[in-house]
């Protein structure tokens, strides 16, 4: 949509306005690289404003925003392999101070996923998404994710025991039995 209408304008703002910082943080979860999370989502946003119109056509443009910013960061990702293994090195970047202790340590831990499950684990966990609508937004089985989300759960067992409040978000074991993390009903 070039140039667009007022009334396209404010939706657009407000949409804007009401979910991304959500974004920005789940994709950072998802890739590790603040920046590089900004960045993606950013783009997402451009490319949404472009075809506005038929996005809220269809319905909530929210799933085509979220998929088009973690193809872009993944994609990002794997182009900068290098890069990001040198920032691992050094660790975060010190302009992290809002993130809360628990989602700094949370993103720590599935930096160590393979991608396919930490993009599982963030949509899922993070951004409170069924089973099946992370199918449809990642071109995988139902059964796929639900595997991936399994091997990540038990990755990150060990990694987040030290930090409990992480761990009940993720369904980790406390003391006795299983919990499920907040929001997660059966899917």
């Amino acid at each position: 949509m070039k140039g667009g209408d007022g009334a396209a304008r404010e939706d657009f703002a407000s949409f804007y306005h009401a979910s991304a910082t959500r974004l920005v943080a789940a994709v950072y979860a998802a890739t590790g690289d603040l920046g590089d999370a900004e960045d993606a989502v950013q783009e997402a946003y451009a490319r949404a404003w472009q075809r506005w119109a038929a996005l809220t056509a269809d319905g909530d443009p929210t799933p085509w925003v979220r998929t088009v910013a973690l193809r872009l960061a993944v994609s990002t990702w794997r182009k900068a392999r290098n890069r990001l293994r040198a920032h691992d090195r050094h660790g975060p970047p010190p302009d992290v101070s809002a993130l809360a202790p628990d989602h700094v340590a949370l993103v720590a831990a599935l930096r160590a996923l393979p991608a396919d499950q930490r993009t599982a684990v963030v949509l899922h966990h993070l951004l409170d998404l069924p089973v099946a609508q992370i199918a449809r937004e990642t071109g995988a089985s139902e059964a796929a994710v639900r595997t991936r989300l399994s091997r990540a759960r038990k990755a990150l067992r060990p990694r987040l025991a030290d930090d409990p409040a992480v761990g009940r978000r993720l369904g980790a074991p406390d003391g006795g039995g299983t919990t499920r993390p907040k929001g997660a009903g059966a899917r």
